[in-house]
């Protein structure tokens, strides 16, 4: 089926331009992206593993769905995994992002790959004549239904600038009038402080981890350009979309639902996703809350005026003396102070007391020097039980390939910072 599509979409769109990898040099229309595709393929291994970030990749997809292949994206030098046997009647493979625990595989049908990029071109307005702009990773769940199907099934362009370098983004999108620009926080950041985010940049997005609502206020105060908040999951594709013309005014939320996605909440408080998006199944080993076109996800949420606001994970939540507290809550209001860069908040066990846990601050200042000031912003502006008891100031937090910070992982480099200093 997708396969098919891709030749209707090679049949209406093929002399138009389809994919411009800057690596390389090298340009395609349809046809000419469709003749590369037809030249390779037909590999007899049940699963394909396509892998990178350039036209390599796009090209790969193409002729596992030319030979019937499942597709296993794969990161950069990521190992494939270790299949026994495949889902029946699925067709591609997503690995999670493992923010709540070990990575695992999500099987999806093609209904269910066509009907996420249709809901995410459908709420953002993604068009032709505004190629995409693939910095992001094309193999994880976000660059996938954002640039590699909006190519493939809805005829939009894509253009690889090769780096996610300020200066080579910058090279990258000389030449296109309109452009849209699907990236993650971190991204955003860098090319704001270098100054390169260009006026031919008509679409924003963010992704992938929360967007600093200081950030987005600044760029839209210092270019114009708003990002969007976008948010979704490996498990069930596009969630909500912030469409608004403004920056927000509060940093929780993160827009309203997309075309086609109804949200509810559990008895604890935790979003429910369904829509025809929503994948079929972990893969090997299911799991109940991800059946039935529902998705059960760990976020704490709510729901207000046909509006998303996350309160945090469950998994998340910092016990401090029977008081619970979402870290979430308290990163927002150390990230409005002007000298945080980025900053994390987790608990750790409380080494004076079995009562719960201790609240660690971990920050990335921009101004050097500044870390009493943050201390005093934190007591006026939190509860005086959610000040962070320990503060671990750092040059940077460094984000995954995926563009997240991962919790679990800063809160193990605190502890062994801690054992090796003691």
């Amino acid at each position: 089926m997708l396969y098919e599509r891709w030749r209707h979409i090679v049949q209406e769109q093929r002399s138009e331009f389809a994919l411009h990898d800057s690596a390389t040099g090298r340009r395609w229309t349809f046809a000419q992206l469709d003749s590369a595709a037809e030249a390779g393929g037909n590999d007899r291994e049940p699963v394909a593993f396509p892998e990178g970030a350039g036209s390599e990749f796009v090209l790969a997809v193409l002729r596992a769905w030319k030979s019937g292949q499942i597709v296993c994206p794969l990161e950069v030098q990521q190992q494939p995994p270790v299949l026994s046997d495949t889902p029946a009647g699925s067709i591609h493979l997503k690995t999670t992002s493992a923010t709540t625990g070990a990575a695992r595989l999500v099987a999806f049908t093609d209904s269910q790959l066509t009907a996420d990029v249709e809901n995410i071109v459908a709420t953002m307005g993604l068009r032709p004549d505004w190629p995409n702009v693939g910095v992001i990773s094309l193999a994880h769940s976000y660059g996938f239904s954002n640039l590699v199907l909006p190519l493939l099934l809805k005829g939009i362009p894509l253009i690889i600038p090769g780096s996610q370098l300020p200066e080579a983004v910058r090279q990258a999108l000389q030449g296109f009038s309109e452009v849209t620009l699907p990236a993650v926080p971190a991204l955003w950041r860098a090319w704001h402080d270098a100054a390169a985010i260009t006026p031919n940049i008509r679409l924003a997005i963010s992704a992938g981890a929360p967007l600093p609502m200081g950030l987005e206020q600044d760029v839209f105060s210092k270019t114009g350009l708003k990002i969007h908040n976008f948010y979704g999951a490996t498990e069930c594709g596009g969630i909500a979309y912030d469409a608004t013309a403004a920056p927000r005014s509060d940093g929780a939320c993160v827009g309203s639902p997309l075309k086609n996605v109804d949200l509810s909440l559990n008895p604890d408080g935790c979003l429910q996703v369904r829509s025809q998006a929503v994948g079929e199944t972990y893969w090997p080993e299911r799991r109940a809350n991800l059946a039935g076109g529902c998705y059960q996800t760990s976020d704490l949420a709510e729901l207000s005026n046909g509006r998303i606001f996350l309160r945090g994970r469950a998994g998340d939540l910092i016990n401090v003396a029977g008081r619970k507290v979402s870290p979430d809550v308290i990163e927002r209001v150390l990230q409005s102070h002007p000298a945080v860069r980025d900053c994390l908040v987790f608990g750790v066990p409380n080494a004076e007391s079995s009562r719960g846990d201790v609240i660690v601050g971990c920050v990335a200042l921009q101004t050097a020097g500044a870390g009493n000031d943050l201390r005093q912003w934190a007591v006026s502006h939190l509860p005086t039980w959610q000040v962070p008891r320990e503060w671990w100031f750092v040059d940077n937090l460094l984000t995954n390939e995926r563009g997240k910070l991962p919790r679990a992982e800063w809160r193990r480099k605190y502890l062994e910072s801690k054992r090796a200093n003691s």
